[in-house]
């Protein structure tokens, strides 16, 4: 097996291939458009890599890896639609650069192109594959709308935000680790394996994400700290204050997440001490813990050699002690 930065660039290399230009050009260069921006290209990775721990070569998988990353890239261009982000990775979103038509539409196109990208296998691993990728994709939009139902509503429970961050972000990431198995054609305790110890990790990292939102290092972290404070995003943070804190403090927080204060740094401040003082950031972290162990867990369960078990175990470890 090799690196991550070995597959990283190996695949960078292929969309490279992949993202030429088309007619009409008002649909296809928003498209290279997006796929180009760079990032982490973290699930085309994890497709790749688990192909070969199931014994694969990774270039047999990287037409699913591509998939992976058309869809999570479409659903960044809609996300940023119904939230009128002005920047991606610190460039102009799609319907920024060019309209919300074109935004809408492009990433539609996005959406066909993964599943077209399956057609490049047999029968009986397009159809595991389709099956896979459509499961997931419902699931993601179904995650999404969570979200933003959650942004008016008052009853929020921790384990309502647990299946929202699991349908928005986990799912994706086990679904890169089990694709990457299915065109291994690995057996499917291993298939169903490989998709909870992704799974699994993708909602340990979501809830690190939501604890570095608060917590992270302003000069590292790549965007503001505080932000989800800010925007009063109920995050597992503020969700466990609200469980654990004095009627004072819990009436504190629920009034700063209801006003739009011009004094941004002090709203931050006041709100990361009602976390801490209540005990939220102490349980979020134990949660990053818990649900890391369960990842580690069914990593420890799964039937490859013990070589290959480090190799995640250390990638594990790797996405989960960031500290940005």
């Amino acid at each position: 097996m090799h690196d991550l930065q070995f597959y990283r660039e190996a695949f960078v290399s292929y969309l490279n291939d992949f993202t030429v230009a088309k007619e009409p050009d008002t649909l296809y260069s928003p498209i290279n458009y997006i796929l180009q921006l760079g990032g982490k290209r973290l699930r085309p990775v994890l497709t790749l890599m688990t192909a070969e721990v199931f014994d694969t070569d990774y270039k047999k998988a990287m037409d699913a890896a591509l998939s992976i990353e058309v869809f999570h890239n479409f659903s960044l261009v809609h996300d940023d639609i119904m939230d009128d982000a002005p920047l991606r990775r610190g460039k102009k979103t799609v319907h920024e650069k060019w309209d919300i038509n074109t935004g809408i539409l492009s990433g539609d196109a996005m959406l066909i192109m993964a599943y077209q990208l399956f057609e490049n296998y047999d029968n009986s691993t397009f159809k595991s594959l389709a099956e896979l990728f459509s499961k997931t994709a419902l699931q993601v939009c179904e995650g999404q709308q969570y979200d933003v139902d959650f942004e008016t509503r008052n009853d929020v429970k921790i384990s309502d935000y647990i299946h929202m961050i699991e349908y928005k972000t986990a799912v994706l990431i086990g679904a890169a680790m089990k694709m990457g198995a299915i065109v291994a054609k690995a057996e499917e305790s291993s298939q169903n394996g490989i998709y909870e110890f992704g799974r699994n990790l993708g909602i340990a990292f979501q809830l690190q994400d939501d604890y570095l939102d608060a917590y992270g290092n302003p000069e590292t972290f790549g965007k503001q700290v505080g932000g989800d404070i800010i925007e009063n995003k109920k995050t597992y943070l503020y969700l466990k204050a609200i469980e654990f804190a004095e009627a004072e403090s819990k009436k504190a927080l629920y009034s700063l997440y209801n006003s739009n204060t011009e004094d941004q740094i002090s709203k931050i401040e006041t709100v990361k001490q009602i976390f801490d003082d209540s005990g939220a950031s102490n349980a979020t972290k134990e949660a990053i813990e818990e649900y890391t162990n369960k990842a580690f867990s069914e990593l420890n369960s799964l039937d490859i050699p013990e070589s290959k078990k480090d190799v995640l175990r250390q990638f594990g470890e790797q996405l989960m002690n960031r500290d940005t």
